[in-house]
């Protein structure tokens, strides 16, 4: 574990440097819920309104959320990295490492959120108390149990994106892939939350990653309930297992390919 926590500390001192750089994002997030708070005040004719079992300020603040997850956790990095180094030989020279190339990726990702997160998250709650209001019914005793979720979200879909980058090992390009699974997740879950779609698509919904990764730690934001948490937490245990599962299974396999090729 230590080689991974000096990989974790350097990566997050890197990204340290470029805190400003990061801070420039905030105009295009500003803009993108600024647009969504018009959109909402809008679609809400009346106050006390329920849209989808929702109020107004609680589809408002769930968009942020998710939306301030979205944006905090972007990152080339379990995107791109693993099909680069696949595509350029890279990865026969950092396969041989001291550790394993996935669970590297994994941390260098870890820190650059780590960084990029906390800064998106104090903008979405300026600007949520700021335009919105404070959320009806909000108990911060809550966040205790909901930041873990949060965190076990965006691991699940480091994770599946990794998975997606490692099929490079068979396919010349892997990008494809990668933007029909972050538009799924954008739409399902991101911008609307899962009660806004047909009712005979919703359990479907609940099968899949998206589920576990952004509209369960939102949902349990706005409307807390322990009934929840434990549903959501143990649909992410699930996705979690099949995610490493899958992740590991490819990389073991890619890298027997290299072997057998030569590589």
């Amino acid at each position: 574990m230590k080689k991974y926590a000096v990989i974790y500390r350097s990566v997050l001192m890197e990204n340290l440097q470029y805190a400003v750089n990061i801070a420039f994002g905030f105009i295009s997030y500003f803009i993108f819920i600024f647009v969504f708070i018009c959109l909402w005040n809008y679609m809400y004719a009346s106050p006390g309104e329920l849209i989808a079992g929702y109020t107004k300020e609680q589809m408002i603040w769930y968009v942020m959320i998710t939306e301030g997850m979205w944006f905090g956790t972007r990152s080339a990095t379990v995107t791109r990295q693993a099909a680069t180094d696949i595509r350029n030989g890279n990865i026969a020279y950092l396969m041989n490492k001291p550790y394993h190339y996935t669970l590297y990726v994994l941390t260098k990702y870890t820190a650059e959120w780590g960084i990029r997160l906390p800064m998106y998250a104090a903008l979405s709650i300026s600007m949520g108390l700021t335009m919105v209001g404070r959320l009806p019914g909000f108990r911060p005793i809550s966040l205790l149990a909901t930041v873990p979720v949060i965190l076990l979200g965006i691991t699940i879909n480091a994770v599946f994106k990794l998975s997606i980058s490692l099929i490079s090992f068979w396919i010349e390009d892997s990008n494809p892939f990668q933007w029909l699974y972050d538009k799924m997740l954008l739409v399902i879950g991101t911008i609307f939350p899962v009660e806004i779609f047909p009712a005979a698509l919703q359990p479907f919904f609940k099968l899949t990653p998206i589920y576990t990764v952004c509209y369960g730690p939102a949902k349990l934001v706005v409307d807390f309930s322990w009934e929840k948490f434990l549903e959501i937490v143990a649909a992410q245990m699930i996705y979690l297992a099949i995610g490493c599962g899958l992740m590991f299974f490819l990389y073991g396999k890619g890298v027997k390919k290299l072997h057998v090729n030569g590589g």
